[in-house]
């Protein structure tokens, strides 16, 4: 069956076309700079054919609709009719507490996301627009919402409550969520498939590093707790996000700079982490390069991006009681070697023994990169958050038709 997997950001839509269960893309894309001047679309097949259109879209329904009509096309499409497509997965960032897991999208799970919008302003009305788009152009088709917060439903209170008035936590459901779920799902049962481990009996520690990073502690296959927190804003030090900070020094620095709070949410999410630290860059690779050329900033930024990787791997092993199997994923933790090796530098006493000159070869491919000895297993697994999508989205499908024949 074709499923067409979409995650809509707030000028863009990202695409893929699968062949269920075979997992096979049939075609991806890119429909960019929506509502913008410049505005494309990037379309690749899976033999590797490949469009590009400029000219105007005005909302994502257009988007939509134009990216649709390739898919159909007869030069660049990968199907005859749109009748072939059968359901649409959705990547939505924040469900709250409303679901544990991926769901069909009803007008009432319309109604929960839109309740959600408060939490994640800038994520959930663009991923609605996705849901409101297709129940438009494909209204007989299925739709699935999959949840980057959804995974991380199984943190215990310990883990997810704030130590604020619990009353606030009533009203107003301030807690950890945590993101990147959906990626984490995927490395850490995709690294158990690749060593032919039980899931459920591992300690694992997942490691998702790029521009924005988040790590998990999984415990027994569940997730135990997560570095992001209500917003996306915590945790590991990012490329334009600050990560941890003191509460009491954001408060200090708002007075001091008589700052409003949207410029104090800007300040603390997009001109601080790595770009705020280094002044050069929030990619990892130029600030590399500056440090390689004697930059102290950038030499300071990367120690403190590293040391907060290792102590959130310190600490999620202390709070399962050790760990089995370390993860990394996601654009840094993929390709980044002197990133990885400085982050498990020191972890011996955890049993963690890495296979130096292996690592430094190793980037964006499933590789084990520790010693036959070592008593933690590590492991690069490049994620692949739209398979997740698409892979639910067919168990679900298949669920309902089993159920109701819709």
């Amino acid at each position: 069956m074709k499923i067409i997997v979409l995650n809509c950001g707030s000028s863009s839509i990202k695409y893929q076309l699968f062949e269920m269960p075979a997992k096979e893309v049939l075609a991806k894309g890119l429909v960019d700079k929506i509502g913008l001047k410049g505005a494309s679309i990037k379309h690749k097949r899976n033999d590797g054919k490949e469009l590009i259109l400029e000219g105007e879209i005005i909302d994502h329904q257009a988007g939509i609709e134009h990216l649709l009509a390739i898919l159909i096309s007869e030069k660049y499409g990968s199907i005859k009719s749109l009748e072939e497509i059968e359901a649409v997965g959705h990547r939505v960032v924040h469900a709250g507490e409303k679901f544990s897991s991926s769901v069909l999208i009803t007008d009432e799970v319309i109604y929960a996301l839109e309740e959600c919008i408060e939490l994640a302003p800038l994520h959930n009305p663009p991923n609605l627009k996705g849901i409101y788009a297709m129940k438009d152009l494909l209204p007989s088709v299925i739709q699935i919402g999959v949840f980057d917060t959804a995974f991380h439903q199984t943190m215990p209170p310990k883990s997810f409550l704030y130590g604020i008035p619990y009353a606030l936590y009533e009203k107003y459901k301030i807690r950890r969520y945590g993101f990147h779920g959906t990626s984490h799902k995927y490395v850490s049962q995709r690294a158990c498939d690749i060593l032919g481990l039980d899931i459920t009996k591992q300690k694992i520690i997942t490691c998702h590093l790029g521009n924005g990073a988040s790590m998990a502690a999984i415990l027994d296959g569940k997730s135990l707790d997560t570095s992001m927190g209500m917003t996306p804003t915590e945790g590991l030090i990012m490329g334009t996000r600050c990560g941890d900070l003191d509460v009491g020094a954001l408060l200090y620095i708002a007075d001091k700079e008589e700052t409003s709070i949207p410029f104090t949410n800007t300040l603390i999410n997009k001109f601080s982490g790595m770009i705020g630290i280094s002044g050069v860059s929030s990619d990892m690779r130029d600030i590399e390069a500056a440090a390689a050329e004697g930059n102290e900033r950038a030499k300071i930024s990367l120690e403190m991006y590293q040391y907060r990787v290792k102590k959130y791997i310190g600490a999620y092993a202390a709070a399962m009681g050790g760990v089995d199997l370390i993860i990394f994923t996601g654009g840094i933790g993929e390709n980044d070697t002197a990133t990885r090796t400085k982050s498990l530098e020191g972890l011996e006493f955890l049993g963690v023994e890495i296979d130096v000159k292996k690592s430094l070869k190793s980037r964006g491919k499933e590789d084990v990169i520790s010693l036959p000895k070592s008593k933690v297993t590590v492991i690069v697994v490049p994620t692949d958050e739209e398979l997740m999508i698409a892979s639910d989205t067919y168990t679900i499908h298949e669920h309902i038709l089993e159920e109701t024949g819709y």
